[in-house]
């Protein structure tokens, strides 16, 4: 089997990337898929691994989604089977009416970006095509997450470039271990951004700081991510998957609608005209305060009680 990593970042070329899943243990599923890797179908063209076996998703029958991207060997490149992968994921999250997400990759980077290897087989319009391929069914899973009530915490290691800071930006709360850096690394290979990116980062770390590292591709350690805010929270590398867990379950235990009103008010505030937003906010507190969730919180402060949110059922 081929070891070398293909994505797009600059430590992407000689970098053996090995790595397990994590044990689903005893925990109650209500849905999965696990994947072992890149399963070609007959045709053996690029892209013709099972989707299943690039991205695992794992639905616990309390409510937490587990999001698991499984290409270690490949330091978890996106290309189509990946791409397609996460939007699998997406709408089995959406379907399910999940409480939170948490998205991990297994070996030793999160996501080096996208899978130079699959890509370099194509040329002229069938690469044009390809590319459109995985875009979309990458953009419409990014898409997918962002509407769903569940917040998402992403804990990323490693190496992680192009998409890959994409997927890493798209959490509500990313955690990064003390060993990860960033690169942007499309404009190295002569390529633009996508997943996001262009987006992301400006509302992150300013347009300043981000066409900096988007033109020079420059690496961006754990520290600096955290200090720009490109992360949330840096964390000894041997504790991300402890502290990653403690995040996502306490937002599962968390008011799942009045997440996804604020995730929704948060991102259509910054391009709305401040008296279209404190309108929206106004509706939309109104409404969090009718509802169950709302009587519950209330209830359960002035009982001097915790509120226990998990009993009103998340909407689908």
């Amino acid at each position: 089997m081929d070891r070398e990593v293909t994505g797009v970042g600059p430590d992407a070329g000689d970098r053996e990337v090995t790595g397990v899943g994590p044990d689903a243990g005893g925990r109650p599923v209500m849905n999965a898929v696990a994947g072992a890797g890149d399963r070609a179908t007959a045709d053996g063209g690029p892209g013709a691994a099972d989707p299943a076996a690039s991205v695992g998703i794992e639905i616990q029958a309390d409510g937490l989604a587990r999001v698991t991207l499984r290409r270690a060997q490949a330091g978890n490149a996106i290309g189509l089977a990946t791409a397609r992968g996460l939007l699998d994921a997406a709408r089995a999250c959406e379907r399910a009416a999940v409480r939170a997400v948490l998205l991990t990759g297994e070996g030793k980077s999160f996501c080096v970006g996208g899978d130079l290897r699959e890509f370099s087989r194509l040329t002229g319009e069938a690469l044009e095509k390809h590319l459109v391929a995985v875009t979309d069914a990458l953009h419409d899973a990014l898409r997918t997450f962002a509407s769903i009530d569940a917040p998402m915490v992403a804990a990323v290691q490693g190496a992680v470039a192009g998409a890959g800071i994409g997927l890493a930006a798209a959490a509500d709360v990313t955690l990064a271990a003390d060993d990860v850096t960033f690169t942007a690394a499309y404009t190295g290979i002569g390529y633009s951004p996508d997943a996001g990116v262009s987006w992301q980062l400006p509302r992150l770390v300013g347009p300043k700081r981000a066409m900096e590292l988007l033109l020079t591709n420059r690496r961006v350690p754990a520290a600096e991510a955290a200090m720009i805010g490109l992360v949330n929270r840096v964390v000894p590398s041997g504790e991300l998957a402890v502290e990653a867990e403690r995040t996502v379950e306490a937002l599962r235990r968390g008011p799942t609608a009045a997440f996804g009103v604020t995730r929704r008010l948060v991102a259509s505030g910054q391009t709305a005209d401040l008296t279209r937003h404190l309108d929206d906010e106004a509706g939309a507190l109104a409404a969090a305060a009718a509802s169950d969730e709302g009587r519950e919180g209330v209830a359960a402060f002035l009982d001097k009680r915790a509120p226990d949110f998990t009993r009103i059922p998340s909407r689908p």
